[in-house]
């Protein structure tokens, strides 16, 4: 048991030495897609290399089999046991419209979260039979619930599509928390979403700028003020919406300042992760540069930048392409070490709920990724050696042992 402990550090430790800590680090903060029902060589050597630390499904990705389950559950094992870190495997299974696992490939039907929120035992059934599915998938991250507000007839991309559970903040606070509580249980994480609020605009950011400086209320911020303060606020998405009633400048939700550091982590007191709806949205992609988008995000506060590749007419964005513009930020020193290591340090505190037994090495792995009291580099290789020292003598032990057992 000793032998197989010090194999299983040695490992750990070369693995650390083996890359640069700060690629590691932004590694950490991308989320990718991947192109087909199989998996895919470039995306799976990214994600071994540690230069993604987050992938994202779509129904691009379901075998179209009678064993779909099967078949997606070895992609997702596939991609998983190449990643050093462990992922944070991701869908939008919100239900209704809004379901990559449908019930034509052999999952479970789904209903919208509209129809969800006429009962809270409905909502509780069918959102255990999603986290349930999910679980035994491997997939542990669930970009739901939707918690916009229903209360624009006009709005396409949340009411049209049934994606509010109500048009009151506090029926979707309250079905919300049924909805997080029920993947809870199977271990899955959820992500709240569109902060500061989608559900009045009168556009959807994935074909352009949706700007709800005149339709947005502070009611829509009622319910993650409820179940930030109940505790059930894994993670939160941003919106890619313009309000200048909470930033003057215009900037869209996912790059401002005002509204993800000021807004959301210091008056609403959330900690945790955030997350970038997809940076190929329109209402991004339209309007900013890619290298312009990635500061801005960063610096407003976002931790993981979702690249799903999965939006028509845009520009695909390689790994390779957006983990050199962050690191090249950082090495211009436009974005600081320090604020990478804040994300870093999020987004490895919500993975160890997911994985505990890696714990106390991520302990170790933020110790060392912490500029203020970094671990140097020859220090670990020394451990390292003087580790396959002790684990040679260990061996020569152990032979000696088995001779002395055969003589006898």
């Amino acid at each position: 048991m000793r032998c197989f402990l010090l194999l299983t550090i040695l490992f750990a430790c070369k693995t650390l030495t083996a890359q640069d800590s700060l690629d590691i680090k932004i590694g950490q903060m991308i989320l990718i897609g991947f192109p087909k029902a199989e998996v895919d060589a470039t995306v799976l050597e990214e994600v071994r290399k540690g230069k993604a630390g987050s992938i994202i499904l779509f129904e691009k990705n379901i075998p179209k089999s009678g064993s779909a389950f099967i078949a997606l559950k070895k992609i997702i094992w596939t991609y998983q046991q190449a990643a050093p870190i462990p992922l944070l495997v991701t869908i939008d299974q919100e239900g209704g419209r809004v379901n990559r696992l449908k019930d034509r490939y052999g999952f479970p039907r789904t209903i919208t979260a509209w129809e969800m929120g006429r009962s809270d035992d409905s909502t509780r059934f069918y959102a255990e039979a999603i986290a349930a599915t999910l679980a035994g998938l491997g997939i542990n991250v669930n970009l739901a619930p939707c918690v916009d507000l229903g209360v624009n007839p006009s709005n396409t991309v949340i009411y049209g599509y049934g994606r509010a559970f109500s048009s009151h903040p506090d029926t979707v606070a309250k079905r919300a928390a049924t909805f997080i509580r029920a993947h809870r249980n199977f271990n899955v994480l959820t992500v709240m979403k569109h902060f500061p609020g989608h559900g009045s605009s009168l556009a959807d950011s994935h074909y352009g700028m949706a700007d709800v400086t005149k339709t947005w209320t502070e009611a829509e911020l009622l319910p993650y003020r409820s179940l930030i303060g109940q505790g059930l606020a894994d993670a939160i998405m941003t919106a890619h919406i313009v309000n200048r009633q909470l930033d003057p400048k215009g900037l869209p939700g996912t790059l401002s300042s005002r509204m993800v550091d000021s807004l959301l982590r210091k008056q609403m007191n959330f900690n945790g992760v955030v997350f970038s709806d997809d940076m190929q949205m329109q209402a991004i992609t339209r309007h900013y540069g890619l290298e312009e988008a990635i500061r801005l995000a960063i610096q407003a506060g976002v931790d993981i930048l979702c690249f799903s590749n999965n939006i028509p007419d845009s520009e695909e964005r390689t790994v390779d392409k957006v983990h050199r513009i962050i690191r090249s930020l950082v090495d211009r020193g436009v974005i600081s070490e320090q604020r990478i290591d804040q994300s870093f340090r999020r987004i490895l505190q919500l993975k160890r709920r997911l994985h505990p037994e890696i714990m106390p090495a991520a302990k170790t792995d933020i110790k060392m990724h912490n500029t203020a009291d970094t671990v140097e580099l020859d220090a670990l290789r020394q451990e390292v050696k003087q580790l396959r020292s002790e684990l040679k003598k260990l061996m020569m032990e152990e032979k000696k042992s088995t001779r002395r057992k055969k003589q006898k």
